[in-house]
C-alpha cells in the first residue's frame, strides 16, 4: 500500500511511500497515536533501514512535546524484511529521553517468540520505567479497549491474521460475520451524535453543552496552564465524565482536581462527532492550502469557512475564538497557534474513509494554525441572521478583543 497523496518531494519519500509509519488520531486519553506496521516493510534490499530510522524520528519529532502512544503491529515481520539486531540495538540508543519521556504507552500487537527473544536481549538496556509502558496484546479486540479502532487504518493483512488467530482459538473456520448495528443514542447522549441531534435535544441551543462547559471552565481556570491540551488524563476518569454527560447528569470538573480532564473531554467530543466540524466536503480544499501562495492563504481559509453550514460555522467560531485566547497566553502556557494546531487539526477534519496520512498533516495543521492566528480576519465578516442571534443570547461576543 502506497500513500497516493504523498508528494514526491517529501524529504523521506523513499520510505514514507510504503505507509509503514502512520498517524492514527488519538487514544482514549487524548494522546496522539502513531502506528508502525511490519507487514508494510518491503524486503531489506528495497528499504534503507537507516532512512527508516531517520523517518521515524522525523515523524516523532512533531509529537514528542505532547503525550503520545505507539501501536506496533508485529505481524508481517519475516526473514526477508527483518532489520539486523545491531540495527535494532543502535535504533534503541538513538531514541533518547526526549522521545521516551512523553511516550505514555507502547502497544505490541500479535507478539511472537521473536519478540520474547528480543526482550531478553534488550532487557539490560531498558529501564524499568520504560518497560512498564509496554503492553502486549494478542488480538485487535484487546487493542480496541485502549483506543478508537476505526481511526487506526489497520493493514488488511493484520486484520486477516487476527481473524485466523481468533478462529483457530475457537476451532472454527474464518467467518465474515456482520457487525451488529449500533444502538440508537440515548435522548441525553452528548458524545458521538450530530450537532443537529444535540440542538434538537437541548431546546434549540446551537452550542453543544460539552463544548460550552469545557470552554467556560478552561477559560476561567486553564488559560495559563503550561502544556494545556498536550497532556493526557486518566482513561477511567474520561469514561466516567463521558458517561455522566451521556446520562444527562451534571459534571463538576472541580471534583477531579485535574485541568487536563476538561481539555481531553473537549478534544474527545470533537473527535467523536459523526462528521468532522469542518465537514468532509471541505477536506480536499483544506488539503490544497499548501499549494496556495503564502499571501493568499488567509483568504483561502476564509473562503472555506464561509462555505460551511451555518451551524458548523457558529460552533467552529466559538471554538477557534477560545483557541485564539489560549494562544494569546502562550508566554505562560507554551501553546502557540502552531502547537494548538498540532493538537486540534485532526480533531477538526479527517477524510471520509480511513485515517489521515502523514502527508496530509502539514496542510491540515497549517489550515488550523491560520484559523487560530488570524481568527478575527477569517471570522470577522460573516453574519448569520437568526442563528447568530441565538448564540448572542447565550454568550456575549466581543470581536474587538477576540473573546466570547
Amino acid at each position: 500500500i502506497e500513500d497516493t497523496k504523498l508528494s514526491i518531494h517529501h524529504p523521506y519519500y523513499d520510505v514514507a511511500r510504503h505507509g509503514i509509519v502512520q498517524l492514527a488520531g488519538d487514544d482514549n486519553s487524548g494522546r496522539k497515536v502513531i502506528t508502525f506496521s511490519c507487514c508494510r516493510m518491503p524486503p531489506s534490499h528495497q528499504l534503507n533501514h537507516s532512512r527508516l530510522l531517520e523517518y521515524l524520528k522525523y515523524t516523532l519529532d512533531q509529537y514528542v512535546e505532547n503525550d503520545y502512544t505507539i501501536v506496533y503491529f508485529h505481524y508481517g515481520l519475516n526473514s526477508r524484511n527483518k532489520p539486523s539486531l545491531n540495527w535494532l540495538q543502535s535504533a534503541y540508543k538513538e531514541f533518547d529521553r526526549k522521545y521516551k519521556k512523553n511516550l505514555k504507552a507502547l502497544y505490541v500487537v500479535h507478539p511472537t517468540n521473536f519478540i520474547k527473544i528480543l526482550w531478553k536481549i534488550f532487557k539490560p538496556l531498558i529501564s524499568h520505567k520504560f518497560g512498564k509502558k509496554i503492553t502486549y496484546l494478542n488480538s485487535l479486540s484487546d487493542l480496541g479497549e485502549h483506543l478508537k479502532y476505526d481511526q487506526l487504518n489497520i493493514p488488511d493483512d493484520v486484520i486477516r491474521h487476527d481473524d485466523n488467530l481468533q478462529c483457530k482459538q475457537k476451532g472454527k473456520p474464518p467467518s465474515s460475520a456482520k457487525i451488529p448495528p449500533p444502538r440508537p443514542p440515548l435522548p441525553t447522549q452528548q458524545f458521538g451524535v450530530s450537532l443537529q441531534y444535540l440542538k434538537d435535544k437541548n431546546k434549540g441551543q446551537l452550542l453543544p453543552p460539552v463544548l460550552k462547559q469545557t470552554v467556560c471552565y478552561l477559560k476561567s481556570k486553564g488559560l495559563q496552564v503550561e502544556g494545556l491540551f498536550r497532556r493526557s488524563a486518566s482513561i477511567q476518569t474520561i469514561k466516567e465524565v463521558q458517561k455522566l454527560y451521556n446520562q444527562g447528569k451534571p459534571v463538576n470538573f472541580d471534583d477531579y482536581g485535574d485541568i487536563h480532564v476538561p481539555a481531553v473531554i473537549l478534544k474527545t467530543f470533537l473527535r467523536e462527532l459523526p462528521q468532522p466540524l469542518l465537514t468532509y466536503e471541505s477536506y480536499d480544499q483544506i488539503l490544497g492550502i499548501t499549494s496556495v501562495e503564502s499571501s493568499l492563504r488567509v483568504m483561502h481559509c476564509k473562503q472555506v469557512i464561509q462555505g460551511l453550514p451555518e451551524h458548523n460555522y457558529i460552533v467552529l467560531k466559538y471554538l477557534i475564538c477560545f483557541l485564539h485566547m489560549v494562544s494569546q497566553e502562550s508566554i505562560y502556557n507554551k501553546m502557540t497557534g502552531s502547537n494548538l494546531a498540532c493538537v486540534f487539526g485532526l480533531n477538526l477534519i479527517w477524510p471520509p474513509e480511513g485515517a489521515s496520512s502523514l502527508s496530509a498533516l502539514v496542510p491540515l495543521n497549517l489550515f488550523t494554525e491560520l484559523l487560530i492566528d488570524f481568527y478575527s480576519k477569517i471570522f470577522g465578516s460573516r453574519t448569520v441572521p437568526g442563528l447568530e442571534a441565538c448564540i448572542l443570547q447565550e454568550v456575549r461576543l466581543d470581536d474587538r478583543t477576540g473573546t466570547f
